[in-house]
């Protein structure tokens, strides 16, 4: 096989031309409202969307920044449009049972109307209430019921009065009460004067006395049952002067709302309880029970309805739509429970935690019922008790408000419990793949419930076609956000940065929240240069600034290369040393360091030891790299005989863990060399991962790797011999920055696209590797060569020194 040739800078960057396209600004593009690149997504949301059965919900999963609030909200807000606005919901006093407000649905901006109605009910019954009570007729009808309890009282009295004289006794009242006394002449006697009396007269006085005593007391006996007859006549009066007073305002308002029975009977009620409690309306008490059981009662009412009883006729609307069009669509950014389910606040009055149902809050599922909810499952999952609230109100299709305490039994304080209202809506969570892919393998309801998995792709096709509706897309989000036009020159220079974002020359980026923030640093970039629309320079400089702010731990790292801290050579050869290449994520900037890689080789039993791996710096993609080299030695080396050396691999100066396996192949050379004692070019850096069969796969990362080595060898100076080694299949991937290029085509940096390992062995080494014979022997002299007799040397020592002898 061949040694590749390296490639040409037209293949380092297949940039955007310009002069594709025919507008000079984007002010001359329409506005893109059609969604590209995201076929799948798309239709998800619509099937989501348009089928009405349970559990339909969306999840929409995707990295952050591929659009996907954005489309779902775009989508159920089209769809909203057309659909009927929802009905209100109202909670109102339950006359019954007081802890449990009644919900009742009038249809939208009835909800409002009917709240104004009874506050005009109030305050219309209150003057009527005032007024009738206060009438002369009332007045007249309260004072002949109270002359006649007085008058019943009073001939009673004046009969026992009136036998009393006939035994010469009268009827006096003493601080200790009523007492019957002997007269004479009209005269109460002393008790001296009664003690002077015969006996006989004495005898009979006291039998009278005692008579008379009897039937008094018989008398004030019957005076509670007299006074309660008066509060009952009095209570009837009240009634029936309630029942005048309200009756045709109820009967207004009832003949109002006679489509909603719901209404009606809830009026119905209230009349019964106005009539009831009359005393509520009045400015002090004019219904005449001054008793102090009822004076106790109606302060301890007062006390509950936080010192305002007329509260329990008022209406709490909880959802309003009577200026909503359409369906609403909500995006709840805080999910936690109460902002789900809704709350029942409290107030403190006179040193306690209150409530009624005028304080119940709605909550999000409310709001978007009848329509449609957006969340994001991250924030929603790290709400206590929240995923478990939501997933309760879609299986029983009821909104039902509970603290979580109540909802857990943890509390048994007597609360309020709202009657559950109907949900009828539909609900997409936003999450990445990885959260999504948890939830349906550890949730065993939440397929039940999200049925639609709508798959934000993070990449589209770069064709001529999408590279125009990436232009419009472009327009479309300089006028959202309010920014300057583009210029055509930096379009080109945007999709050249996309296509950099995803690291495939074929691909376009679909992560609009990056390229929407690219947009607004260049806007600023344009601003601060005087220009009127954004030019190539501006993006330049926004990209720039972007990697400057973000890339010290970078700058520190080289520096500390080139002041020979951290050992790595550009230039001579070395044996069973190479430079690995390697990509550091730090937040949202990565980029690429050399690592040297150096191999041993001893005698031994055939093993590969990966020293990462022994000290547990080395995860399992890494270690398993290092087990696929052993392999690729069998295999082509040790068919009929076994492996005879240890060889040991290590990352030097590494102090963290090493993972993944883009260093499988530099290992491999650098294991290769030292058992064939052949030096390789340090001028040469690789990367690459290898299989079993001696082949060089793709690699992620490769743009940042090719000009982290590159920045290192131009600061020492480019001599020509320098370059990269990649695989062939990462071609498609390169998209590197304009001084790469400007050094390949000067001829000053090199990058070699390598299928398998005998390529790269002889761009490394400059021997060739040799094509085994039919024998399966190396031509003389070739690298594979050198490799087998060292290998066949090493087992015949082995052979030689015995099986005790054996390194271990």
């Amino acid at each position: 096989m061949s040694k590749p040739a390296p490639l040409s800078a037209a293949d380092l960057a297949p940039c955007c031309d310009p002069e594709i396209f025919s507008f000079e600004t984007t002010a001359e593009l329409e506005d893109l409202h059609e969604v590209i690149g995201q076929p799948r997504a798309v239709e998800a949301v619509r099937f989501g969307m348009g089928i009405g059965q349970d559990g339909y919900n969306i999840f929409a999963l995707g990295p952050p920044g591929s659009g996907k609030r954005s489309l779902v909200t775009r989508f159920f807000e089209q769809r909203a449009q057309h659909d009927p606005v929802p009905p209100d919901w109202c909670y109102v006093h339950n006359f019954e049972q007081e802890h449990k407000p009644n919900a009742i649905q009038l249809p939208a901006g009835k909800g409002a109307q009917f709240r104004k109605n009874m506050e005009q009910l109030i305050e219309e019954l209150r003057t009527a209430l005032i007024a009738a009570f206060e009438s002369d007729e009332y007045r007249a009808r309260r004072q002949a019921i109270e002359e006649e309890f007085q008058g019943r009282q009073e001939e009673s009295l004046e009969e026992i009065q009136e036998k009393a004289k006939e035994h010469n006794l009268t009827l006096i009242r003493t601080p200790t009460g009523l007492i019957f006394a002997p007269v004479r002449e009209n005269e109460v006697i002393s008790p001296d004067e009664f003690q002077k009396l015969s006996e006989e007269e004495r005898k009979e006085l006291e039998k009278h006395i005692k008579e008379l005593q009897d039937e008094l007391q018989t008398m004030l006996h019957q005076v509670p049952q007299w006074q309660r007859e008066l509060r009952r006549r009095i209570k009837e009066l009240n009634r029936e002067m309630t029942t005048f007073a309200v009756g045709g305002l109820m009967d207004e308002l009832r003949q109002k709302y006679a489509d909603h029975q719901v209404v009606v009977d809830y009026l119905d009620q209230v009349q019964k309880d106005v009539v009831e409690n009359a005393r509520d309306f009045l400015p002090q008490d004019e219904v005449g029970d001054d008793s102090p059981e009822s004076a106790l009662a109606t302060l301890i009412a007062r006390r509950q309805q936080q010192a305002n009883p007329l509260r329990r006729y008022q209406v709490n609307l909880l959802v309003d739509h009577h200026d909503t069009r359409g369906a609403p669509v909500i995006y709840e950014d805080n999910p936690n429970y109460n902002n789900l389910v809704g709350r029942v606040e409290h107030i403190a009055q006179m040193g306690a935690l209150v409530t009624d149902f005028n304080l119940i809050k709605a909550g999000s599922l409310h709001n978007a019922n009848g329509g449609y909810l957006i969340i994001d499952a991250r924030q929603l999952l790290l709400q206590p008790y929240a995923w478990e609230a939501l997933k309760r109100a879609l299986q029983s299709s009821q909104i039902r408000i509970e603290s979580p305490g109540q909802m857990l039994s943890l509390v048994s304080t007597i609360s309020l419990e709202p009657e559950p209202i109907p949900l009828n809506l539909k609900v997409a969570l936003l999450g990445e793949r990885m959260l999504y892919y948890l939830l349906s393998q550890l949730e065993p309801e939440f397929n039940e419930l999200f049925k639609v998995q709508a798959d934000f792709e993070e990449q589209m096709d770069r064709d001529s076609e999408n590279q125009q509706l990436y232009a419009r897309l472009l327009a479309s989000l300089v006028r959202k956000y309010e920014l300057r036009e583009l210029d055509r020159s930096a379009v080109a220079r945007v999709i050249d940065q996309s296509v950099r974002i995803v690291s495939d020359s074929e691909k376009l980026s679909a992560r609009m929240g990056e390229i929407g923030d690219l947009l607004r640093e260049a806007n600023y970039w344009a601003g601060e240069n005087g220009n009127e629309v954004i030019n190539r320079k501006d993006v330049q400089k926004a990209i720039d600034g972007q990697i400057f702010r973000a890339d010290r731990i970078r700058e520190r790292l080289q520096e500390s290369i080139l002041r020979g801290t951290i050992l790595i050579d550009t230039s001579a050869a070395v044996v069973g040393q190479i430079n690995g290449l390697s990509v550091l994520q730090l937040g949202g900037f990565a980029f690429g360091m050399p690592s040297r890689i150096t191999a041993r080789v001893r005698l031994g039993k055939g093993e590969v030891i990966n020293i990462e791996r022994e000290v547990e710096m080395s995860g399992p993609i890494h270690s398993k790299g290092v087990l696929i080299l052993s392999g690729f030695l069998g295999a082509r080396y040790a068919k009929e005989r076994p492996l005879s050396l240890t060889a040991s691999l290590v990352f030097e100066q590494s102090y963290s863990g090493v993972e993944g396996d883009s260093a499988s192949s530099a290992e491999l050379y650098a294991l290769l060399s030292a058992i064939a004692d052949v030096p390789i070019k340090q001028s040469l850096a690789v990367t690459g991962s290898v299989n079993q069969l001696g082949q060089v796969q793709a690699i992620g990362g490769v743009n940042e790797k090719i000009e982290g080595y590159f920045d290192i060898c131009r600061a020492r100076g480019l001599d020509g011999e320098q370059g990269v080694l990649i695989p062939k299949s990462n071609v498609k991937n390169l998209m590197l920055r304009q001084d790469v290029i400007e050094a390949v085509e000067a001829d000053k940096f090199h990058i070699y696209p390598v299928e398998d390992i005998d390529q790269g062995i002889e761009l490394l080494t400059g021997l060739s590797a040799g094509e085994p014979g039919e024998k399966g022997n190396y031509p003389e002299g070739s690298f594979n060569a050198k490799v087998q007799a060292e290998l066949d040397r090493l087992a015949k020592s082995r052979d030689e020194a015995g099986p005790d002898d054996e390194e271990e």
